[in-house]
C-alpha cells in the first residue's frame, strides 16, 4: 500500500511537472500568436484610407490630405509610435527589416499563413514610398511637425496640427533617408518577386533611383529637414549607402553593387567599425551580416579578401552578443536582456535578436563556426540568444509581463500612444481637442480603452524595472522600429521551435473607460536660477508657435536637488497653469503636482524635468514640501 501510494505521488508530481513546463512553454514560446500580434500594431498604425480589411477596428481614415498643399499626395504610410508624424527613416528601416523577415523566413511565414499579411505590412510602406519619390532626386522625407504634433494628446482621426511635408533633393541631400529608402525598396523587391513580379520591378526601378540620388548629392537628412533632429537624429550617412548597395546587389546580382561596397569598405567603415548595436540609425552590422553571406556562399572571387573583414567585423558583432568577445561585450540586465540606451532599449534587443538569428542561418547553411576571441561557437548559439530576448519580451524577465501589448495575461495597460489611451471616434464620436486630450486621458491612470495589441513598448530601465505609466514616454511608448523586427525573430523561432498555446483571438475593445517623446530645442530665454535654495529651478521657454490668433510657448523647468541630501515625496505648486502639463502627477489636491511614480526621489545633485504648454505668461512653481 505504501509502495502503491509513492507510486501515486510519483506520477501525480510527474504530472504537475509536465502541466507547469506546458505552462511555460504556452507562456513563453507562443510565437505564432506573438507574430500575428506584431501585424495588428502595424494596422493600428496606418496612415490614410483604411481598407474594408482592417481588422484593427477602432482606428478611422486619417492624414487623407497630406502633401495636398503642397502639390503631392502623401497619403498613406505609417504613423512613427504614439505620435501622429511619419518619419522617414524609421519607416523605412521598419520596412526593410518587415522585407528581410519575408525574404530569408519565407518558409516559416507560409507554414503559418502569415506571408500575405507580411506582404501587406511591407506595401503599406512601399506604397507611400512610391508617392513620396515622385522623381528620381526628389524624396519627400517627412509628413508631419514634430514639435507641434508633441504638444497635443489627440486622435489621429482629429487631427488638428500642422501636416507639412518635408522633401529632400539635389539642393536639400539627405543620403542616410535616400539611402534607407533605396535599401527597403530593394528589399521589398525581393520579398515581393515570387508573388508580384510586375510590383517587384517597379520597387527595384525606386530604389536604383534612389541610391543614385543618395550617392550623387550627399548630406545629413537632418540638415535639409531639421525639423528631425530633435526626434530622428542621424550619425552619419555612410552606413545607408553601403547598407544599400548590399541590398542592391542581393536584389540584382549587379556586381557594380557589390563592388561599390568593396571599394568604399575602408572610407565608409564597413570593415573599420566593429558595433555592438543595430537600430534605425546604425546599420554597419546588418551590412556586414549581409555581406557575409556572400562569402559564406563561397561568391567572394576577387573580393574575397575584403569580404573577410566584412565577416570578421560581423564576428565582432555576434561575439559581443555572446559575451564572448575578449571583453568588448553588451551590457545586459540582470534578467539577461541586452541594455543599450535607457530610451526605448527593447527596439535594440528585438533588431540585435533578429540579426543574429538570421546570422545564425547563413552560418548553419555554409556548416560554418563563429569564431570570438573566448573560443569558437556553434550558430545554435546565436539562435538561443535570440530567442533569450524573445522570451524575455514575451514574459520570461523578473517582472512577469509581456512587453508586447495584448499577449499573455500580463501587459503594459497605459501605453504612451495617442489612439490607444482616447476612445475610439466610432465609441466617441465628437472630436478630443488638442489641450482636451492631455486633461482628460493622457493623465488618466485607468487602463488605455484601446488595446494596441502587437505594439512593442520602450521596455524596463538597466536593473529590469518597469514602470506602467502612460506618462512614462521612455519606457511605455512603441515605436514601429523596435516592433518591425519581431516578425523575422517570431517567424524564424516559430519555425524552430513550433507554437504553443492557445489560438489567436480577435482584437477587442474594453468598455471601461506624451504628447509622444521628444527632446528638447536649445532654450531661448531663461529666468534666474533661485541660487541657494535646496531645490532650485531652470525655467526655460523652448519652442513657441502661432495657432489662431493665440501664440503658444512651450514651456521646460528643471528641477535640480542642490542639497547634499536625497530627497522624496517632493510637493509643487504650480499656479497660473492654463495648458497641459507632462513630466509631473496632479495629486488630487488643487494646483498641486508631485514626481511620476518612475522617478519618486531626487538624489542630491539630480534633476528632473517637466514641460508645460499654454499661451500667455509662464506659471509659477514653488514647492509646497519634501522629505
Amino acid at each position: 500500500m505504501s509502495k502503491f501510494g509513492w507510486s501515486l505521488f510519483g506520477v501525480s508530481l510527474l504530472l504537475t511537472v509536465l502541466l507547469a513546463a506546458a505552462t511555460t512553454a504556452a507562456e513563453y514560446y507562443n510565437y505564432g500568436s506573438a507574430l500575428d500580434k506584431t501585424f495588428l500594431f502595424f494596422e493600428a498604425q496606418r496612415s490614410g484610407k483604411l481598407p474594408a480589411t482592417q481588422r484593427v477596428k477602432w482606428r478611422g481614415h486619417s492624414g487623407l490630405k497630406d502633401g495636398l498643399s503642397q502639390g503631392v499626395s502623401l497619403e498613406g504610410g505609417y504613423y512613427d509610435a504614439g505620435d501622429h508624424v511619419k518619419f522617414g527613416l524609421p519607416m523605412a528601416f521598419s520596412v526593410t527589416m518587415l522585407s528581410w523577415a519575408a525574404i530569408d523566413n519565407r518558409k516559416e511565414l507560409s507554414g503559418l499563413n502569415q506571408m500575405q499579411q507580411t506582404l501587406w505590412s511591407i506595401r503599406w510602406g512601399t506604397d507611400y514610398f512610391i508617392k513620396a519619390h515622385p522623381q528620381p532626386n526628389v524624396l519627400w522625407g517627412q509628413v508631419g511637425d514634430g514639435q507641434s504634433d508633441h504638444y497635443c494628446w489627440e486622435r489621429p482621426e482629429d487631427m488638428t496640427t500642422s501636416r507639412t511635408a518635408y522633401k529632400l533633393d539635389q539642393y536639400h541631400p539627405g543620403s542616410d533617408l535616400a539611402g534607407e529608402t533605396a535599401a527597403a525598396f530593394a528589399a521589398a523587391s525581393l520579398a515581393f518577386k515570387p508573388y508580384n513580379s510586375s510590383y517587384s520591378a517597379i520597387l527595384l526601378t525606386h530604389a536604383k533611383e534612389l541610391f543614385s540620388f543618395a550617392d550623387k548629392y550627399r548630406g545629413l537628412y537632418t540638415d535639409s529637414i531639421p525639423n528631425a533632429k530633435a526626434f530622428y537624429m542621424s550619425s552619419g550617412y555612410s552606413d545607408e549607402l553601403l547598407w544599400a548597395a548590399a541590398w542592391l546587389h542581393r536584389a540584382t546580382g549587379d556586381q557594380y553593387y557589390l563592388k561599390y561596397a568593396i571599394d568604399n569598405a575602408g572610407y565608409m567603415g564597413g570593415t573599420g567599425w566593429g558595433m555592438k548595436e543595430f537600430s534605425w540609425d546604425n546599420k554597419y552590422a546588418g551590412v556586414q551580416v549581409l555581406l557575409s553571406k556572400v562569402l559564406l556562399e563561397g561568391k567572394g572571387g576577387a573580393y574575397t579578401s575584403t569580404l573577410k573583414q566584412y565577416q570578421m567585423k560581423a564576428d565582432y558583432f555576434a561575439c559581443a552578443c555572446l559575451k564572448k568577445n575578449g571583453g568588448y561585450n553588451i551590457q545586459t540586465t540582470p534578467g539577461g536582456l541586452m541594455y543599450v540606451r535607457e530610451w526605448n532599449n527593447l527596439q535594440y534587443a528585438s533588431a540585435a535578436a533578429f540579426l543574429l538569428a538570421v546570422y545564425s542561418d547563413y552560418l548553419s547553411a555554409a556548416n560554418a563556426k563563429l569564431n570570438c576571441p573566448d573560443g569558437s561557437v556553434q550558430p545554435q548559439a546565436l539562435l538561443d540568444f535570440a530567442r533569450s530576448q524573445a522570451d524575455y519580451i514575451l514574459g520570461k524577465n523578473r517582472q512577469g509581463m509581456s512587453y508586447l501589448v495584448g499577449y499573455g495575461p500580463k501587459y503594459p495597460i497605459r501605453v504612451h500612444h495617442r489612439g490607444a489611451s482616447i476612445p475610439s471616434i466610432f465609441v466617441q464620436r465628437s472630436s478630443v481637442s488638442c489641450v482636451q486630450g492631455f486633461a482628460s486621458w493622457y493623465r488618466r491612470s485607468q487602463a488605455d480603452p484601446n488595446v494596441i495589441h502587437g505594439a512593442l513598448v520602450g521596455g524596463p530601465d538597466h536593473n529590469d524595472n518597469y514602470s506602467d505609466d502612460r506618462t512614462n514616454y521612455e519606457q511605455s511608448e512603441p515605436t514601429l522600429s523596435g516592433t518591425a523586427p519581431l516578425v523575422g525573430l517570431f517567424a524564424k523561432l516559430s519555425g524552430k521551435l513550433g507554437s504553443y498555446g492557445g489560438e489567436y483571438s480577435k482584437p477587442y475593445q474594453t468598455t471601461k473607460p506624451p504628447a509622444s517623446s521628444y527632446k528638447a530645442a536649445t532654450p531661448t530665454t531663461y529666468t534666474p536660477k533661485q541660487s541657494g535654495a535646496p531645490i532650485e529651478f531652470l525655467h526655460s521657454i523652448t519652442a513657441n508657435w502661432m495657432a489662431g490668433n493665440t501664440r503658444y510657448y512651450r514651456h521646460k523647468v528643471i528641477i535640480k536637488n542642490n542639497s547634499q541630501k536625497q530627497i522624496s515625496e517632493l510637493k509643487l505648486k504650480i499656479e497660473d497653469l492654463s495648458g497641459p502639463i507632462w513630466g509631473l502627477n496632479p495629486t488630487g489636491q488643487k494646483n498641486t503636482y508631485q514626481l511620476p511614480q518612475w522617478q519618486k526621489t531626487l538624489r542630491a545633485g539630480q534633476t528632473h524635468d517637466f514641460v508645460y504648454v499654454q499661451g500667455g505668461p509662464q506659471a509659477k512653481v514653488s514647492v509646497l514640501s519634501y522629505y
